[in-house]
């Protein structure tokens, strides 16, 4: 057993599959209690029995990049389904029946984005609560999948407010009760490419990431990608006094650098990395030069391995004329080297890669997200090692 699946026989890991939080996790139970509660979740149905032993054999292929456990989607892809009136429509519609569609796919692992659904779905519009968290949990017990992250609440307020922090709080109460390790957000922990402020951007994030520490949570970023530029911190002064220039270290290495990597990670989006690295190559060094560095997602992810829990695994086709370098395709039909990407970044049984496209729901093919979420499952899993 590795460094990174040593969790897996803490009291943390258990409490997270009880789906409770920490107080009450060691206020009820003892270890020998603790294990007893334990045995009907881990055998409760035949789905996750399924799942773990396409575990422990890895598809009988251990050449796979992404072992079956690992195979995981952010429900931001098929958010149209989840938002889609069920009196209304026969396909797969609100919560649970898009769970119960993921699952036949093949999927072990879902990305929350939200917890709001269609009113008409079973339990109503919001789940953000904690008794719809609870249902939401049955739901994922029932078809074997494993909450592994969430797109949550981070306080805007710094320093925090009281109802921000509370707030905070809950989320990650829920978070706990769907059994997930990790909570984040989609948006990036300053927008300015200011050093300054993103030291005080990290001040905020790591006090908040002792906060879901304590309760057994791992606080990630995820970002697209501008926060891969250069960060400035040098050089000559603007009228405002704040730098021009680069050392040439970017934002979230700069973000990395100065967290602590025990409270808080990053969520790579492999799709938005490429983008940076083909938008940020260049930059102006503190003596005036111009100096290139070509962006190394993978590198970056190698140096860092334990910091970059989750990816979103995301796609598309080259082309230079979108502005982007990309234009984003269903996972598995573009051209990013996905086979390379895992090989270089290793660890596979620590990194969860979520299949996501931004762009796959459409109004005029209302199954369209739900057959790119299986296409990319397909995809995912045929992912093999060279030998």
């Amino acid at each position: 057993m590795t460094a990174f699946n040593d969790e897996a026989v803490t009291g943390d890991a258990l409490r997270r599959t009880l789906g409770v939080s920490r107080r009450r996790f060691l206020s009820t139970c003892t270890a020998a209690t603790a294990a007893a509660i334990a045995a009907p979740v881990f055998g409760a149905t035949p789905a996750l029995a399924q799942d773990r032993a396409e575990a422990a054999g890895y598809d009988r292929g251990r050449s796979a990049l992404v072992p079956p456990h690992k195979r995981g989607i952010i429900l931001y892809t098929v958010r149209d389904a989840i938002g889609r009136d069920p009196l209304a429509s026969d396909l797969p519609s609100g919560f649970r029946e898009v769970f119960r569609q993921l699952s036949r796919f093949g999927y072990r692992q879902v990305e929350f984005a939200g917890y709001g659904q269609h009113v008409n779905a079973p339990g109503g519009a919001d789940l953000g609560t904690l008794e719809g968290a609870k249902l939401l949990r049955s739901w994922l017990d029932a078809y074997g999948l494993r909450a592994q992250g969430s797109h949550g609440f981070i306080p805007p307020s710094w320093p925090l407010t009281p109802s921000d922090l509370d707030t905070f709080k809950r989320f990650l109460e829920i978070s706990n009760i769907l059994g997930m390790e990790h909570m984040g957000t989609g948006a990036d922990p300053t927008n300015t490419p200011y050093r300054a402020d993103w030291d005080v951007a990290a001040e905020k994030w790591n006090t908040l990431g002792a906060i879901a520490r304590r309760e057994g949570i791992k606080l990630y970023t995820h970002n697209h990608d501008s926060a891969y530029d250069f960060l400035l911190d040098g050089g000559p002064l603007d009228a405002q006094g704040r730098p021009t220039r680069s050392s040439g270290i970017r934002k979230l290495e700069y973000f990395l650098k100065v967290t602590d990597r025990k409270s808080v990670y990053l969520e790579l989006d492999v799709f938005w990395a490429h983008v940076a690295q083909y938008k940020f190559h260049t930059y102006t060094a503190h003596d005036g030069s111009q100096r290139e560095d070509v962006f190394d997602p993978a590198a970056l992810v190698g140096r860092n391995t334990s910091r970059f829990p989750l990816f979103h695994a995301k796609d598309g086709v080259v082309n230079p004329q979108s502005g982007l370098g990309y234009d984003m395709v269903p996972f598995g039909t573009g051209d990013i080297d996905y086979r390379r990407f895992f090989t270089r970044v290793g660890a596979k049984n620590y990194h969860n890669p979520m299949v996501e496209q931004d762009n796959a729901p459409s109004a005029s093919v209302p199954g369209q997200s739900l057959e790119f979420a299986r296409i990319g499952y397909d995809n995912l899993a045929a992912l093999r090692a060279r030998h």
